[in-house]
């Protein structure tokens, strides 16, 4: 059979935030076929049929406005997490 799976992750190292990034990945049998990064703004195609898609949805700009949107759903949540922390220590 084939594996199809999206894996979607915030990833900060500074207490401020200024660094978070979005990373949207999306793989098929345990290759990424394509990503979106927040700090490019766009997405990327690694395969033929990922830089297919990256011209389309890079063209889409509801969608990637949708993207977009996340690195601050992800500085919110980043944000709890960093204070949850910080209170129990």
């Amino acid at each position: 059979g084939y594996f199809y799976s999206r894996w979607r992750k915030c990833i900060w190292s500074s207490h401020d935030l200024s660094d978070n990034v979005f990373i949207d990945n999306y793989i098929f049998n345990k290759d990424v076929y394509i990503q979106f990064n927040s700090t490019l703004g766009k997405y990327v195609g690694y395969t033929k049929h990922g830089v297919y898609n990256a011209e389309l949805w890079n063209n889409n700009t509801g969608q990637l406005q949708s993207e977009r949107a996340q690195v601050d759903i992800c500085k919110h949540n980043a944000d709890v997490y960093q204070q949850t922390i910080t209170d129990k220590s």
